[in-house]
């Protein structure tokens, strides 16, 4: 029993949910405008400033897409409405990072620059301040493209255990490691 995709997605003033004869969803908000194609076996219907997705049977594979569906239109409405936001901080001596237009530009340690050019949908920031680390911000009205971004950056240099160096969330709590021990003699 999908308790996600049992719960009605509310549409927000301003926004306006459309679903064609092809099962492809549209969500037109003042954030932007995104469009998902949904399976034709189950069934998307706008009631009453609501959004419910309904499934043919209780198969699994109805049950699994019964959520998963609800969930990306739930994601497309709250994207094109407040947008989402991701915040990365550069943990590591003479890590860099500049942003001109949609090209981040990145210092990592290694013996080259790292020139990331970044889709149209994400708008990126990068904050330096003096005796904190460099902060890159990004913004989209598309989670799952956002999240794609950000676990691309944070590819390229992952934090490790034993300092803490590399790419990572803002908040995220990295399991560290005491490192070699002084033998007992």
């Amino acid at each position: 029993m999908s308790r996600i995709g049992k719960a009605p997605i509310e549409i927000p003033a301003g926004v306006t949910v459309t679903i064609d004869k092809d099962n492809v969803v549209t969500v037109k908000g003042p954030k932007g405008t995104l469009t998902q194609k949904v399976n034709p076996e189950l069934e998307v219907k706008v009631e009453n400033n609501h959004v419910v997705v309904t499934r043919p049977s209780d198969d699994r594979e109805h049950r699994a897409q019964h959520g998963l569906f609800r969930a990306l239109i739930h994601n497309m409405v709250v994207g094109v409405s407040t947008g989402y936001r991701k915040e990365m901080e550069l943990v590591g001596v003479g890590y860099r990072a500049t942003s001109t237009g949609q090209v981040l530009e990145l210092s990592l340690g290694y013996s080259h620059a790292i020139y990331i050019k970044l889709p149209p949908e994400v708008k990126v920031e990068a904050k330096t301040e003096r005796n904190k680390n460099p902060l890159i911000i990004l913004e989209s009205d598309d989670k799952q493209l956002l999240g794609q971004v950000c676990a691309k950056i944070r590819s390229l240099r992952k934090p490790e255990p034993y300092k803490g160096k590399g790419i990572k969330f803002v908040g995220e709590i990295i399991r560290r490691k005491s490192g070699k021990s002084a033998s007992a003699k």
